[in-house]
C-alpha cells in the first residue's frame, strides 16, 4: 500500500485557489467554423429544440440577433405566452436594478427596444447615445423647420416620447440612496 503523497502547497501565500487541481481543464470551442475562442453560450438549434449550439459571446450575439421567439405563433399565442413567462420570471426584476444582467439579455422592455427603432439605435447604446440621437432627430423632425411636411410633427412626437420611455428606464437602473 502506498502511503499518502505529501502536499508541494504549504506555506503562505497560498498560489492556487481552495479546490483548484493541477490536471488540464476541458475548453468546449465556439461551434462556428474557424472560431478558436470558449464556445460557453448555448443557443437552440432550432425553436423548441433540446439541442443546442454553443458560441462565443461573439457569435452568440451575432446568432441571436435574427432569432425570432415568437415564430409560428398568432399574436393571441404570443401575447399568452409573453405574459406567462413574465409571471414567471418577476422575481429576477430586482436583478436588472443590481446589474447582474449583461446588455442584450432581456435587460431591455420591448417598449425600450421599439423606442431605441425609432431613434435607430442598438440594443446596448448607452443614455449618451440616447440622448445623442435625440438631439438629431429632433432638430431634422421638428415642425417649425418641416413646415410643409405634414408627417413632421408624429415623427417628432414619436422621437420625443422614445426618449422619455428611454430616460425614464436609464433613471431606474440608476441606484439612488434613500
Amino acid at each position: 500500500m502506498a502511503g499518502a503523497r505529501r502536499s508541494t502547497d504549504w506555506g503562505f501565500p497560498r498560489w492556487r485557489g481552495y479546490g483548484s487541481s493541477r490536471d488540464a481543464q476541458t475548453v468546449r470551442l465556439c461551434d462556428r467554423h474557424g472560431c478558436e475562442e470558449r464556445g460557453d453560450c448555448p443557443a437552440p438549434k432550432s425553436p423548441n429544440s433540446p439541442e443546442r449550439w454553443y458560441f462565443c459571446e461573439k457569435h452568440a450575439a451575432e446568432y441571436n440577433r435574427g432569432w425570432d421567439y415568437f415564430e409560428g405563433l398568432s399574436k393571441e399565442e404570443a401575447a399568452a405566452r409573453a405574459k406567462a413567462e413574465q409571471s414567471e420570471t418577476s422575481g429576477y426584476k430586482e436583478s436588472v436594478h443590481h446589474q447582474w444582467a449583461g446588455s442584450g439579455d432581456g435587460t431591455r422592455s420591448a417598449d425600450e427596444l421599439r423606442a431605441l427603432d425609432v431613434l435607430g439605435l442598438e440594443v446596448d447604446a448607452d443614455l449618451e447615445a440616447i440622448k445623442k440621437a435625440y438631439r438629431l432627430l429632433a432638430k431634422q423632425n421638428h415642425p417649425d423647420t418641416n413646415p410643409d411636411d405634414k408627417d413632421a410633427a408624429q415623427r417628432f412626437q414619436a422621437i420625443q416620447l422614445s426618449y422619455q420611455v428611454l430616460k425614464s428606464a436609464a433613471e431606474r437602473r440608476e441606484w439612488k440612496p434613500v
